[in-house]
């Protein structure tokens, strides 16, 4: 008694064939991405790596062509000297003091504007959703006169004030909060009215608490482009005491004949590792409020 096997589906075996065939293509891709992002992984980190390196280096070495990328004889000379010259306490504070001010006030002022623009109804709402999506798309450089003559006329120069009210809330930080917020359900606001909880408290309790990856997202490029603002600090801050680290940095650094790379250096690394610090806190609320932010 002999048993008959059954042949096999055709389709089974077509798909088990392209399976197959585009294996070696499917290596070659990814090896190409890999590749890819090798490359941006190099073009990123490299002139991080490079300025970390080079603050080690004395100020010959620094100089020296070819460069060097590894130090020959490393040294903290730049460090000792850059803390030496700079009233490094009064800086940072500054710095921190401008740079929190000014993310506090974000995440809180654009929070509620967005919040705003995107659950609730009152007249003239698309109008102002227009009017701030049109700030967004005007440069910064536009505003920077008349934002300096109004803070001069209110008599704020060289003062906490006029170096943080001017940036307490922006419109990216607003569109970015809306757009996230119109993911929260309505039905979820909805049942709190009708258990007669109050805006605010809808706001505090409910919203605030489901808006952390958005909210961490908006506080690291707060505090990034605040800590790094160098240009405006320059104009207003007339007074050493209220100078904040890039200033600060900039201006000692900085001879009567030449630059002094290595003291230049140390400082960069001084003032790149708080912003580090803080992504690497917030890395994972930040990568989820980008990917979530404008799904809806």
């Amino acid at each position: 008694m002999t048993t008959e096997i059954a042949p096999k589906p055709a389709s089974r075996q077509r798909t088990r064939r392209r399976s197959r065939g585009t294996r070696p293509r499917d290596r070659v891709a990814r090896l190409m991405l890999h590749l890819v992002l090798l490359i941006g992984l190099v073009v990123m980190v490299g002139p991080f790596l490079w300025m970390l390196l080079s603050a080690f280096k004395s100020e010959a070495e620094v100089r020296q062509v070819p460069p060097t990328w590894w130090p020959v004889d490393a040294t903290v000379e730049n460090f000792v000297r850059l803390f030496d010259r700079l009233d490094f306490p009064t800086y940072f504070t500054n710095s921190v003091v401008v740079a929190a001010a000014v993310t506090v006030g974000n995440l809180i002022l654009c929070s509620a504007a967005g919040y705003a623009l995107a659950k609730l109804r009152f007249p003239g709402q698309r109008l102002l959703l227009g009017v701030v999506l049109g700030t967004v798309m005007v440069p910064g450089m536009v505003t920077f006169v008349p934002l300096f003559v109004l803070v001069s006329k209110l008599g704020m120069t060289n003062s906490y004030a006029g170096l943080v009210l001017p940036f307490l809330a922006g419109a990216f930080g607003v569109f970015f909060m809306r757009q996230f917020m119109l993911s929260i359900p309505d039905e979820l606001i909805e049942s709190a009215r009708l258990d007669g909880a109050s805006e605010l408290r809808i706001f505090l309790q409910i919203v605030m608490p489901l808006c952390r990856p958005a909210l961490a997202t908006l506080g690291i490029l707060t505090f990034l482009g605040s800590w790094n603002n160098f240009l405006w600090p320059l104009v207003v801050a007339t007074t050493e005491d209220k100078y904040t680290l890039p200033v600060a940095l900039a201006l000692y650094s900085v001879g009567q004949n030449n630059t002094e790379y290595g003291l230049l250096l140390a400082g960069s690394v001084v003032v790149v590792m708080p912003v580090l610090i803080v992504f690497v806190i917030l890395q994972r609320h930040f990568v989820r409020g980008v990917a979530t932010t404008g799904l809806k």
